[in-house]
């Protein structure tokens, strides 16, 4: 298992490295296969189901409260886990109502696809910050393509103009320290981890991004078409916004990457407090896609479930807060200087693929980043 690790993150750096040099496809294709060769044996994962109190899954509740429910869910989200012997998971989740966390293989690395969009928009949004100006009107309509439709051309447009180094400088801000960047930006690496405290940039006020450009990128992922709401919001009660980011790439071969993001949010009124959750759920080694949009929404709809049965809508005490909700953004008008691709394909996340032109968006000028050592390892930092 970490050579495993170490063979699918040096493959993420070589292939920056093969996309600079133009080495064919037939060539990445060879490399790909020592991971599919290391991969996990099916019939070894499915030993989780008859080991289920080995399955290091943990909830912490600093409310005392919610301890019988933390211990509930650590119980729910081990069986599911057991439940998909395929999938590798990486899981963390996180509510400020019940003040609990669960997490599963949080720091475990998985390649990004499409959810290293959401990065790009949050690294988007604070250049325009440090530059002390908005977006511009072509940077909003590529934002918008890019989380909304989930448009690789668009995606690779902003990642140039913005180019690894500053990216970079981004993650190091938010302290995303597990966070690998690859030149073929669907190639990164990312953990549950970083990606919950991406969310809670979002989510939460704080000295990364303002108040206007996280409503903005919230706003953005509360409108993502209806095609690509797959994933996390699985089982979500109606009395919750919804902001999702998925990415879905069949990689290396014939495996399925398939990651769902989200943070769901409910503005305060005159009589209840607001209350925020958010869920990292990252998978690999499925079968299909469907395989492991399954997984994922099996998951989920058991965390929504046990987060909302029994935790009661919590009573205002004294102040009403401003609730500031996420506004619903229709899609601009096109552009000509942008050929967006159809991001209904059922390819899978074609501008993530190194077989795809949309995938390779190099900036020649920046380096590649060098990986983390041992506290980026995929296995054994749950």
């Amino acid at each position: 298992m970490a050579f495993e690790a170490v063979t699918r993150r040096n493959l993420a750096v070589a292939l920056g490295a093969a996309l600079v040099l133009s080495v064919s496809s037939a060539t990445v294709a060879s490399a790909s296969s020592a991971t599919v060769a290391s991969a996990s044996s099916a019939a070894g994962q499915e030993s989780r189901a008859a080991n289920l109190a080995s399955i290091p899954v943990y909830c912490t509740a600093n409310n005392k409260a919610y301890a019988a429910l933390a211990a509930k869910m650590v119980a729910d989200i081990r069986a599911k886990i057991a439940a998909r012997p395929y999938s590798t998971e990486g899981i963390e989740v996180t509510d400020d109502q019940t003040k609990m966390t669960c997490w599963y293989h949080s720091k475990y690395h998985f390649y990004a696809a499409s959810a290293v969009k959401a990065i790009i928009l949050a690294a988007l949004l604070r250049k325009a910050q440090e530059s002390h100006r908005g977006l511009t009107a072509n940077e909003k309509y590529l934002a918008t393509l890019m989380i909304t439709q989930s448009d690789n051309s668009a995606a690779s447009a902003l990642w140039n103009e913005l180019g690894i180094p500053f990216i970079q400088h981004f993650l190091n801000l938010a302290g995303m320290t597990h966070t690998q960047l690859a030149y073929a930006w669907g190639l990164s690496l990312l953990t549950a981890d970083d990606e919950i405290k991406l969310l809670k940039l979002l989510a939460y006020s704080n000295t990364v991004l303002t108040t206007a450009s996280r409503n903005y990128q919230l706003g953005l992922m509360a409108s993502v078409i209806s095609s690509q709401r797959w994933g996390v919001p699985y089982g979500a009660p109606a009395s919750m916004v919804v902001h999702v980011k998925n990415g879905w790439l069949p990689y290396p071969g014939s495996q399925w990457e398939i990651n769902s993001i989200g943070a769901f949010t409910r503005a305060g009124s005159k009589t209840v407090i607001g209350r925020t959750y958010l869920m990292a759920i990252l998978t690999y080694n499925n079968p299909s896609m469907t395989y492991g949009i399954d997984t994922i929404q099996s998951i989920a709809a058991q965390i929504h479930h046990d987060w909302n049965t029994g935790v009661p809508v919590k009573p205002l005490p004294t102040v009403t807060p401003t609730p500031t909700p996420s506004p619903t953004l229709s899609l601009p008008p096109a552009a000509p200087t942008t050929s967006p691709s159809d991001p209904t394909s059922p390819a899978g996340d074609p501008g993530s693929s190194p077989a795809s032109p949309a995938a390779t968006p190099i900036d020649p000028t920046s380096p590649p980043v060098s990986p983390a050592t041992a506290a980026g390892a995929r296995h054994g930092l749950s």
